[in-house]
């Protein structure tokens, strides 16, 4: 079972839906919000809005994701995890190409890290995906 102190600061990322529900907007539809998150720290380094149609970023928001993610210690990771559920081949490619050792587990084993965020999320938009 994995821990946060298995890993050192940026050693890991987890790269994982944030909300439950996808995110409704009047103008531009429905979106999920895909986060890149420090494995030791559990601190949210990034985040993208997917089209809920899509379910996946393209290659150059994974790009982007992983730019701004890095920005915060100026390096990349050396592991990045994936929930298998999460569709993200563009996001896999771009960490490889990047030289991420990309692993794919499933998401009840990223649970330990990612669920104070999730409910912190739902408990920010009090209960509703409603956006405007």
């Amino acid at each position: 079972m994995l821990h946060s102190n298995q890993f050192q600061v940026n050693e890991a990322w987890i790269a994982f839906k944030l909300n439950d529900e996808p995110m409704h907007t009047k103008l531009d539809g429905d979106f999920d919000i895909l986060a890149l998150m420090d494995a030791a720290s559990c601190f949210i380094l990034s985040s993208v809005l997917v089209a809920a149609k899509v379910a996946e970023p393209t290659q150059m928001e994974s790009r982007q994701l992983l730019e701004h993610g890095k920005s915060h210690k100026m390096q990349l990771p050396k592991i990045l995890f994936v929930p298998t559920e999460q569709p993200a081949r563009f996001l896999v490619a771009e960490a490889e190409r990047v030289g991420i050792e990309v692993v794919r587990v499933e998401e009840y084993q990223l649970l330990i890290f990612i669920s104070e965020a999730r409910e912190a999320f739902r408990d920010h938009l009090g209960g509703s995906g409603d956006a405007q």
